[in-house]
């Protein structure tokens, strides 16, 4: 069974930057390879929703909430995927998981940001 461990989470002050990674365990990297990936995050009292996408060819996606602050990246070869979060804000506050775009394997425990203004 696949496990993700989201990590890179903390405190930061509105404006400032964190990177997040998330590590792929239980699957070969052919397979984590071939799919496509995604970064999500659940602030209180919402649902989670899809922040950024990269497949596994071809360029990614952001939604419009994060877009041109935001970077999907990964690294096939470490089976880990990571998101560069830049000029923070206090509403980007939330839990952040990762999983595939399909959301296909078991999440994890995610990492928790907090933004303050």
């Amino acid at each position: 069974q696949v496990q993700l461990v989201e990590s890179g989470g903390g405190l930061v002050q509105a404006g400032g930057s964190l990177r997040l990674s998330c590590a792929a365990s239980g699957v070969t990297r052919f397979a984590f390879s071939i799919n496509g990936m995604g970064w999500y995050r659940q602030a209180p009292g919402k649902e989670r929703q899809l922040l950024a996408s990269i497949p596994r060819s071809g360029s990614a996606h952001y939604a419009d909430s994060v877009k041109g602050r935001f970077t999907i990246s990964r690294d096939n070869a470490k089976n880990t995927v990571y998101l560069q979060m830049n000029s923070l804000k206090p509403e980007d506050t939330a839990v952040y998981y990762c999983n595939t775009d399909a959301t296909g394997w078991s999440w994890g425990q995610g990492t928790q940001v907090t933004v303050s203004s």
